[in-house]
């Protein structure tokens, strides 16, 4: 294994032709061979460049509609024999194989044609085998050839080759076949997980997950932590499909946040109401609607405003200059929204270190998917949460049943609930958060804890009682024992919706009956752990 290998014959195969005519040319301006297949030949010969069928090196056409053209030994033999061992050279020498020291290959578009919701045949046929083969061979051989499976990397090929007089180094070399292994790694965790899904198959026994770089980050939850960002490739709306406009290098917790602040803006329908979620450590602090973009964000604000300051800012229609305005009055780290028009743009540009962010869609939070999560020793792999409910599907089990305007709200609560760590309790009023207790041990304590924002809220804002005076309140999971409604009680709530399910259920609505509450079961849980 020598540090730099000449390149001399090539070989350039591919489905996406960006940039292939340019590069060879730059290749044949040096004298190299090029070698090519199908599509990839036609275009070159079309540009002018000189170029042999791959099909004349072996002797063999391409056969059964294009499945047969690369397995060949002339091609695997020319890939994988190593230069400087004797035993090969013979081997090569004896059956007429030249070696080939630079391969190009990028992938039949198989993620493409899933995403285009293809059917199941025409999704094996974008099955490729012959590239993911060579780039095996060529990759596992980097002491002495050159494996290219990005068209980005195309540039660096050839400023490697002008900075070492049409060599490549074996650091080039190295760093090239890393890149192809995970392509074709990436390449197979796509065919097997749409093969899974395709057959009904809810656990397979081997299931690989994938991601594409997307940006390197300063470090992770904490300055001693290395991170990066990366993409899966789904085309969901969220932070991986957004732009950013402005401000400075998203965060490894900005991203997790301003995740978690889409993904329950992405809750409300914007044809029905504007919404706003302000989210601080993943929690949100405030959510709103209203008839305008303002009026939601000015009411998850008053929730609490404390919280506010520093957060994550999520709307579900397109930022307008009004809401830029309010926003801008006090430091928050990143708004995401589906879009923004050219008054908000203009005053958020005085706000240098904002980070702007416009998707081009709401999440569809309904939309099947997998999370999963690091453990030691493995991952854990579960259903997105894309769990639902409305009126129809709500039981009334207390004497007293929710009016229209209770139902709306404890609707509300549910959704807000759904996206806030266990265990979570939600006070709501007129579509708006006015407590939210999170993450406790206890869901006395959160109640207790959510009492209290809205108790130092009221007085912050002038008000002669707190909000959850009349509230209606949500549980993420059931009351286990009645102290946990009766906090909600004595915190002004009228109404409650939670799951049901608990040993005591009975108790528990006896307790709301006693207090005078109506209470609603949903038959679901929203554990977020």
């Amino acid at each position: 294994m020598t540090d730099l290998a000449p390149l001399r014959r090539a070989l350039l195969s591919v489905s996406d032709k960006t940039g292939l005519t340019d590069l060879a040319q730059a290749l044949a301006a040096r004298g190299v061979e090029i070698l090519s297949t199908g599509g990839s030949a036609r275009t070159l010969r079309e540009a002018g460049i000189a170029v042999r069928d791959v099909a004349d090196l072996t002797g063999f056409p391409e056969m059964m509609d294009g499945r047969v053209k690369t397995l060949h030994p002339k091609v695997h033999g020319g890939l994988l024999a190593l230069r400087d061992d004797a035993g090969h050279v013979a081997a090569m020498e004896e059956h007429g194989i030249a070696p080939i020291d630079l391969l190009v290959v990028n992938l039949y578009p198989f993620e493409d044609t899933v995403a285009k919701g293809a059917d199941y045949e025409t999704c094996i046929e974008n099955i490729d085998i012959g590239g993911p083969a060579m780039i095996r061979a060529a990759a596992k051989n980097h002491g002495h050839v050159t494996t290219l499976v990005d068209v980005e990397d195309y540039g660096a090929l050839l400023a490697e080759l002008e900075a070492n007089d049409g060599q490549t180094t074996l650091a080039f070399r190295r760093r090239m076949a890393q890149i192809a292994y995970a392509r074709t790694g990436a390449y197979d965790a796509a065919v097997s997980s749409w093969m899974a899904e395709a057959i009904g198959e809810a656990t397979p026994r081997r299931r690989v997950f994938a991601g594409t770089l997307a940006q390197g980050l300063r470090y992770g939850e904490n300055p001693h932590q290395g991170a990066a960002f990366y993409v899966d490739g789904s085309d969901r709306p969220g932070v991986a499909q957004a732009e950013q406009l402005q401000g400075k290098a998203l965060s490894y917790n900005n991203i997790n946040d301003t995740d978690a602040a889409f993904e329950l803006v992405s809750e409300f329908d914007p044809g029905v109401e504007a919404a706003c979620a302000i989210i601080k450590h993943a929690n949100p602090c405030g959510v709103g609607t209203g008839i305008s973009l303002l009026s939601a964000y000015r009411k998850a604000f008053d929730c609490d405003r404390t919280s506010a300051f520093g957060g994550i800012v999520a709307l579900n229609r397109p930022l307008d200059g009004a809401t830029a305005e309010a926003i801008a009055e006090i430091f928050t780290e990143v708004v995401i929204a589906p879009g923004a028009d050219a008054d908000a743009r203009t005053i958020f540009a005085r706000k240098k270190n904002l980070r702007l962010l416009v998707t081009p869609a709401l999440a569809a939070t309904d939309a099947p998917g997998l999370a999963w999560r690091q453990v030691s020793g493995g991952l854990l792999v579960q259903d997105r949460d894309n769990g639902v409910r409305g009126p129809d599907d709500l039981k009334v089990v207390t004497k007293k049943a929710p009016d229209a305007d209770q139902m709306a709200d404890l609707l509300f609560a549910w959704k807000v609930a759904k996206h806030v760590k266990s265990n979570a309790i939600v006070y709501v009023r007129d579509r708006a958060t006015v407590g939210v207790g999170a993450g406790q041990m206890s869901r006395v304590d959160s109640a207790l804890i959510a009492a209290k924002k809205a108790e130092r809220m009221a007085e912050d804002l002038g008000l002669p009682e707190p909000l959850t005076r009349g509230s209606a309140v949500a549980s993420d999971a059931f009351f286990p024992f009645p102290d946990g409604l009766l906090e909600a009680a004595a915190a002004g709530a009228s109404c409650v919706i939670q799951p049901g399910g608990s040993m005591r259920d009975d108790e528990v609505i006896a307790a709301a009956d006693e207090a005078g509450l109506a209470m609603v079961f949903t038959g679901m849980r929203h554990f977020r752990h």
